[in-house]
């Protein structure tokens, strides 16, 4: 399916990289769903800017199964057809501020459950969500939002690094299961964006620091981040499933 006949789910899109990505989808002729959780204005102007024949705002806390299916419903109506791509972005909150993160010598379970509920549990009841219209469709694209940090912990953020490695085992499980119903499920993994809210506390020293490992001698934008998550909704990648992609400029190479 091209990618101006899609319906694209984009959580957590009021602010950041989320709001990014929208606006990639609409820049390429697809329909956008713009969930937020707290950041309603933010994400109710970016709808106006697309259009409202091509984006509608609406609230849901991703961890909360219903509130994910009231949202679904809500699209399919405003639409008039099912949410075929789904980018899972929502983000638990959480400041990549090295100097203020929970140490391993102090960090409770606690801030392990909440980046788990959020991040694991917000992708789970969204793709579950949007699973019966995918299948009657025929089609099916999902792109999970990652990280390298697993690979390359340059800043060991301890609860946010376990929850985003456990998303990547749901991408490969849930490829594997829902492959044969034409579902594709991937994941877009970055590295420090600059600049996003989450990484608005990280001091510029930081960035100069992941900048000058690079080969490309920068730090990955989230407009050029956003490019990737678009691939992996295209026909050119219609047969890959399963795969992690790392864009960070070449900071961590698999």
């Amino acid at each position: 399916m091209q990618i101006k006949d899609q319906i694209v789910l984009i959580t957590g899109a009021g602010r950041g990289l989320g709001a990014d990505v929208a606006r990639s989808f609409a820049r390429e002729g697809a329909r956008v769903v713009l969930n937020y959780r707290n950041s309603e204005a933010a994400a109710r102007e970016l709808a106006a800017d697309i259009g409202s024949e091509h984006a509608i705002a609406l609230h849901a806390d991703v961890t909360r199964a219903d509130a994910v299916q009231a949202l679904v419903t809500a699209a399919a109506d405003h639409f008039g057809a099912p949410i075929t791509t789904v980018i899972n972005n929502a983000l638990p909150d959480f400041s990549f501020n090295g100097d203020g993160r929970s140490k391993a010598d102090g960090i409770g379970y606690g801030e392990f459950t909440a980046q788990f509920s959020g991040v694991v549990g917000g992708a789970l009841n969204t793709i579950q969500a949007v699973l019966p219209g995918m299948k009657d469709a025929g089609f099916g694209a999902i792109v999970n939002i990652g990280t390298n940090l697993f690979q390359n912990p340059v800043v060991p953020y301890h609860d946010y690094t376990a929850a985003k490695a456990a998303l990547l085992a749901l991408t490969r499980t849930f490829a594997a299961d829902l492959g044969p119903s034409k579902i594709r499920v991937n994941m877009v993994s970055g590295g420090l964006l600059r600049t996003t809210d989450a990484s608005a506390a990280t001091p510029e020293q930081v960035f100069d620091l992941i900048a000058g490992g690079t080969p490309l001698r920068k730090v990955t934008t989230p407009s050029e981040f956003a490019d990737a998550v678009l691939f992996f909704a295209s026909p050119w990648s219609r047969a890959v499933t399963g795969q992690n992609l790392v864009v960070d400029g070449g900071l961590v190479m698999n």
